[in-house]
């Protein structure tokens, strides 16, 4: 459950459908999303910068600099919360509760805390 990620005895995470350990779950819509707006925000940095010499060669009789339009921005659509039917199971092996899809209870799990495996 929750609290048991801030417990200083959890070590890893083990993801309760493939059984593998990992630093970072992120989901495809996460990496999606972070990469839009750091192209938006790499985009604006830059015209902001075009900008400026621009402003600055404007008076120049020997070179001047025009920026054009500003790029337009990545359209982020937020993430929308999905409503699963999820159902706590109990691990015997550590004790540890987690929610998961009901499917896998059926086809079997692996426990978030120490990766144990739970076919039955």
């Amino acid at each position: 459950m929750g609290s048991d990620l801030n417990d200083e005895a959890t070590i890893g995470i083990w993801c309760p459908y493939c059984g593998l350990n990992g630093k970072k779950y992120y989901t495809d819509e996460v990496i999606d999303i972070s990469m839009k707006i750091a192209k938006n925000e790499a985009n604006k940095m830059i015209y902001q910068s075009l900008k400026e010499l621009e402003r600055k060669t404007r008076n120049n009789k020997f070179m001047t600099f025009k920026c054009g339009k500003e790029p337009e921005k990545e359209v982020i659509t937020p993430i929308k919360p999905r409503i699963e039917n999820m159902e706590i199971i109990e691990y015997k092996c550590c004790k540890s509760k987690a929610k998961i899809r009901p499917v896998s209870i059926s086809a079997g799990s692996y426990c978030p805390l120490c990766g144990g495996a739970n076919f039955e």
